[in-house]
């Protein structure tokens, strides 16, 4: 650690071989690591869980991770609980994911929920490159403040880059900034008072009828939205409401819908989940 927060690197290769995904190299640098591969899944998928042992992000710290698929690679990428960005006074936390799928590879990034303490001033950036073939499947759940505790969010900023490039052209991009300053949450045209927010994108084979599918899976909460479309390269689902548990029943239906019509295979949750 530095006196302006912690850096932590991790890198992360992955190679198919003998029926099994297995990690090939791993490098890591400061608070950052993963544990020994779990591989429950017929088709030697890799679960890998990512630990960030501090337990919480703060002013200055840096997080930046490397994950490479090599061809016919699959991985199911989680983390053991909650990210927590705290209040930063002075210096922004950052927090960096570039991903690179080979040909023929599967990548499923699915972290357990941000959670933005009042006060955080947060910058995440996810970069996401693909073969002509291979598949990736992510979702990114905000809580912005802890409204179990009753606190709201109402200084400081999140900023959220998402990108998804395929044989070199961009099929997937979105930016966020949202401010805590001006009661922006609480905007009917911004969030409406709603503090959990969540995207998921599927960038596979398309799948006929995966909306309609994912629609009718789920039913509508009064004080919560819940979206899916297709659009021309991926399919993208949004929450928005007031409770990271339904976020996670809903992302996990789309999640297993999109498997099994696109993969050819049901969700398998990963084990620490139900810790």
């Amino acid at each position: 650690m530095t006196v302006n927060g912690w850096r932590a690197e991790l890198d992360l290769t992955f190679e198919y071989s003998n029926g099994l995904t297995r990690l090939m190299h791993r490098r890591h640098m400061g608070p950052l690591v993963v544990q020994r591969p779990f591989h429950p899944e017929a088709d030697g998928s890799a679960h890998v869980y990512i630990l960030h042992p501090p337990g919480g992000v703060a002013g200055g710290d840096q997080l930046n991770m490397t994950c490479h698929l090599g061809p016919n690679a699959r991985t199911v990428l989680t983390t053991p609980g909650a990210t927590k960005f705290y209040r930063c006074d002075q210096r922004s936390s950052e927090q960096r994911v570039h991903i690179e799928v080979g040909a023929g590879g599967i990548c499923e990034y699915l972290p357990q929920e941000t959670i933005l303490f009042d006060g955080a001033k947060a910058s995440l950036k996810t970069r996401v490159t693909l073969a002509a073939d291979s598949t990736y499947i992510g979702w990114d759940m905000f809580s912005f403040g802890r409204p179990a505790s009753r606190e709201l969010f109402r200084r400081g900023n999140a900023r959220q880059r998402i990108e998804i490039v395929r044989d070199g052209r961009p099929i997937w991009f979105e930016q966020l900034n949202l401010k805590g300053e001006g009661g922006m949450i609480d905007l009917p045209f911004i969030l409406a008072g709603r503090p959990i927010v969540g995207t998921m994108v599927y960038a596979g084979p398309m799948i006929e009828n995966a909306v309609e599918r994912i629609r009718q899976a789920h039913g509508q909460a009064a004080l919560s939205v819940f979206s899916a479309s297709a659009l021309e390269r991926v399919v993208v689902c949004r929450y928005l409401g007031t409770r990271i548990s339904e976020a996670k029943t809903l992302f996990f239906q789309a999640w297993d819908i999109l498997r099994e019509a696109g993969l050819g295979k049901r969700a398998t949750a990963p084990r620490i989940w139900a810790t």
